[in-house]
């Protein structure tokens, strides 16, 4: 269906991320998902040509473009070349918010730049053991010190950990009984900085390209320097990017949705049954037809709420239901989408299959869709 998103500029830019995926991204891919990561060089030749620093101020080397629909293009043409960018979605869409929102501007003058460049690799560490969604309930302690906070605790499933320069971790400064979300705070954790370790690299079903650690911190010395925005005040700074991160999941969801369509449209032209081509059958017409449905609704869907995302009016209840939709919507697509791939579609030679496996996470990060399901009832005025 026509698409009224975006702009001749945006199109330009499609181009030059389209030449780039198929140039550097598409042939290595293999080694990288063998190796568990993206190499940091990649990074810094994104950086090179732009694509790092769309959103950070022109004196540092950005563009100064707070325009979410470059960062769509980016997943967008990654997809569609059958490969993800690794942790670039995390570092674009997630973490560089919390910089540019919260930053000081003696910390823009020491970060900016080498996030404009892909030089300084970021992550950001939430989820502890045994607390999941429940932020909450954080355990990771930082103890105010004079001019340093005294940092303890363990993270885990952190998305990028293994390259970060800057990590930023939520800690717990003070605890108020009759209000668990206050006394959260942001802590820059710099590589290097006594006590920081990284711990194993977690073994995934999916998402192989992009690392996912443990982190732990022993009586880390932060700098008072180091926090973002005011103590005590995580809570809601967390919650204040939250519909564009699901909304991120989501364009990731359509977009692999749609070309897991495309794979398999082509794979049943090409493949035989009894003699004819698959894509002849009824029930293959029947299946992919019905899925381009669905997709092209989902679609629909994601450009209203990215468009209201650039207005600044997109709520946090309608974010959570574009994220259930679409993340649901993906998984129909790949699961139906793998059957008529037939046995081959099991093998992991295929796209199709790290389609399948990619695609199961996106029903459980920034999010589950239980928890999305609970957003969308509270805004409905059930209790």
């Amino acid at each position: 269906m026509r698409r009224e998103l975006f702009t001749p500029d945006h199109e330009v830019f499609r181009e030059l991320v389209r030449d780039f995926v198929d140039k550097r991204i598409s042939p290595n891919y293999a080694q990288w998902e063998r190796a568990g990561q993206m190499p940091r060089e990649i990074f810094a030749e994104m950086g090179e040509l732009g694509m790092l620093g769309i959103t950070l101020p022109e004196e540092f080397g950005g563009m100064g473009l707070r325009d979410y629909r470059y960062n769509v293009i980016l997943q967008e043409e990654a997809a569609r070349a059958l490969v993800t960018l690794g942790t670039v979605r995390t570092q674009l869409d997630v973490i560089l918010p919390y910089f540019l929102e919260y930053a000081d501007p003696a910390q823009r003058r020491r970060w900016f730049r080498g996030l404009a460049d892909g030089t300084l690799l970021t992550a950001i560490a939430m989820t502890e053991p045994g607390t999941g969604s429940d932020l909450a309930g954080m355990r990771t302690s930082a103890v105010r010190d004079g001019d340093h906070y005294v940092l303890n605790g363990a993270k885990t499933f952190i998305t990028g950990g293994l390259l970060a320069d800057l990590v930023i971790v939520v800690a717990r400064t003070a605890t108020d009984p009759g209000n668990r979300r206050a006394g959260l705070t942001l802590l820059v954790v710099e590589e290097g900085m006594p006590g920081f370790e990284r711990g194993r690299m977690l073994e995934k079903m999916g998402c192989r390209v992009q690392d996912t650690m443990e982190l732990s911190f022993t009586d880390v010395r932060v700098p008072v320097a180091n926090r973002l925005g005011a103590e005590g005040a995580a809570f809601g700074y967390l919650g204040n990017n939250l519909p564009q991160e699901r909304l991120t999941v989501a364009v990731g969801s359509v977009a692999q949705a749609r070309a897991a369509i495309t794979a398999t449209a082509e794979y049943t032209r090409e493949r035989k049954a009894f003699g004819t081509p698959i894509a002849s059958f009824q029930n293959t017409k029947f299946e992919l037809a019905a899925l381009s449905a669905e997709v092209e609704a989902a679609q629909t869907m994601i450009d209203r709420a990215v468009s209201d995302l650039v207005d600044g009016v997109l709520s946090g209840a309608d974010a959570a239901r574009v994220k259930l939709f679409c993340t649901e919507v993906q998984a129909r697509a790949v699961d139906r989408c793998l059957q008529l791939f037939g046995g081959y579609g099991y093998m992991m030679e295929y796209p199709i299959a790290r389609l399948y496996t990619d695609a199961r996470v996106a029903r459980i990060y920034a999010g589950t869709s239980e928890v999305m399901k609970m957003i969308v009832a509270r805004d409905l005025g059930l209790s």
